[in-house]
């Protein structure tokens, strides 16, 4: 092999490690990128819910007196949740919250003939459920996004350079012990 043939082999061979460098690098800052997109994803449903609360809550106050509390409760939890300056972890915890009261205001709507006929109050069961759906929907692709973050943060050659750029495994959302159990409807009627 001349000295022009074997510069040209390593050439290429440089080429092809820097091109396959390129590749790794990139691939690990997409699954990053998309794990952080995921997770605003749960953001925006999340906002989305606390911005139908006060139409809840507006269309509610006239049937629902003694829901009252709960229903001054819903208001301050999205008062929280819209402030801004809260954590990614405070969030989830009061849209869990903010969850369980949704779930047992809609259980006491079938209290109030008059409300659940109601247009309005169908139109926002409606919009609520979606959101619901998508929320559920967002915490999935977040889960996803998380998980093919954690293979290329673990497995090599792609483990290489997620430690070189300091990213670290995702966490999944996990439901609380407590929302695992089924709901006692009966006890959302006495509350």
């Amino acid at each position: 092999m001349t000295g022009v043939a074997f510069l040209v082999v390593f050439l290429i061979i440089i080429i092809l490690f820097v091109l396959i460098c390129f590749y790794f690098y990139n691939k690990v800052i997409n699954l990053r990128n998309r794990a952080l997109e995921a997770e605003s994803g749960i953001d925006v449903q999340l906002k989305k819910r606390f911005d139908l609360i006060p139409n809840l809550v507006s269309t509610m106050q006239e049937y629902m007196k003694y829901e009252k509390d709960t229903l001054n409760q819903l208001t301050e939890l999205r008062t929280q949740a819209l402030k801004g300056n809260i954590s990614h972890d405070e969030l989830m915890d009061l849209s869990q919250k903010a969850e369980s009261m949704l779930k047992s205001i809609m259980v006491s709507v079938e209290n109030y003939p008059e409300l659940k006929a109601s247009a309005n109050m169908e139109l926002l069961q409606r919009s609520l459920n979606e959101t619901e759906d998508q929320i559920a929907a967002s915490r999935r692709a977040y889960n996803i996004a998380v998980r093919e973050l954690n293979n290329a943060v673990d497995m090599i050659p792609t483990n290489i350079f997620a430690s070189m750029l300091n990213i670290k495994r995702g966490e999944f959302i996990e439901i609380k012990e407590q929302e695992r159990e089924n709901v006692n409807v009966s006890q959302l009627f006495k509350k």
